[in-house]
């Protein structure tokens, strides 16, 4: 089933991430995080492209496949493009379509680190927004796209991130991602701005159960999101206790995501790290939101 099509049959949509293993690992470490997330029956499992520039040498397509045709859960393949010409974005688009995967985030990417990297000249893609019209051109697929709530880490202008959102939902986005973010009420302000520029297609609120105080450092690092000084209160004060600290950070997540629900999100996309554990104590925690938004809803 194409993802679009599920936010017209319910709300709210709830969806897990996760990664493929390190290039050294086997692909078979992967099929216990699925099968505790599985447990939950989430509406789609989505499956990372692989982080700082790792191009196509990665699993997700392989991954994508277990999920969609081993399990019978919806996937939403990752897909970046910044070191990419079209015929080896097509080539993935055509390995996608003969696996049965309907949907795609499609992503600009990170810029690889490796100095001596060549991109493609001409540069084939430049944002997520020529990628979304080539898949969009190509058809057959369902294409989500990533925003930024609290900006983009390399633009500093609100503005400009909002004409770029919209030039990518233009081009055939259906439905949003946020990148994660520790405060609704940023999130709120974003997503009434978008409503106010005539963008109204279903977002997710990307949410991560921190669990230690490294993870958060290391993710202000690489996106930029902003911590409240309630939660980093919560890191501080638990953070040499690994016990108290999960079950902390499992709770703030649980707050933001019931309050998150009751003002009538369009879906939740919890971003796991591979942890099903993790995902299985948040979705008890609100399991009786769930089945009431359910009831309601019917």
């Amino acid at each position: 089933m194409k993802i679009k099509n599920l936010f017209n049959q319910k709300k709210p949509v709830i969806s897990f991430e996760i990664f493929p293993p390190k290039k050294s690992s086997s692909i078979d470490t992967i099929y216990k995080t699925i099968d505790g997330l599985g447990e939950l029956k989430p509406d789609y499992i989505s499956v990372t492209y692989g982080a700082g520039g790792s191009g196509h040498e990665n699993k997700t397509l392989e991954i994508a496949s277990i999920v969609k045709n081993k399990y019978n859960i919806e996937a939403l393949a990752h897909l970046t493009c910044i070191s990419s010409t079209k015929d080896e974005i097509d080539h993935v688009l055509r390995e996608l379509r003969e696996n049965n995967i309907e949907n795609i985030l499609a992503l600009r990417g990170d810029i690889p680190n490796d100095p001596d990297f060549k991109f493609p000249d001409p540069l084939h893609y430049r944002y997520g927004s020529d990628l979304v019209k080539h898949i969009r051109d190509y058809g057959k697929f369902s294409i989500g796209g990533a925003c930024y709530p609290e900006g983009h880490i390399e633009n500093n202008n609100m503005d400009k991130d909002m004409e770029n959102l919209i030039r990518k939902v233009n081009c055939g986005t259906d439905f949003l991602i946020t990148q994660l973010f520790f405060e609704n009420n940023n999130f709120y302000k974003f997503h009434e701005d978008l409503l106010n520029k005539g963008i109204n297609i279903p977002i997710q609120a990307g949410i991560m159960p921190v669990t230690n105080k490294k993870q958060v450092e290391r993710i202000v690092s690489l996106c930029g999101s902003y911590i409240p000084p309630k939660f980093m209160k919560i890191m501080n004060k638990y953070e040499h206790n690994k016990e108290a600290l999960m079950e902390a950070g499992i709770c703030y997540a649980t707050e933001q995501i019931i309050d998150l629900l009751s003002s009538g999100i369009d879906g939740i996309h919890i971003y796991t790290m591979n942890k099903p554990e993790i995902a299985h104590r948040i979705i008890k925690n609100i399991g009786y939101v769930l089945k009431a938004l359910n009831e309601k809803a019917v």
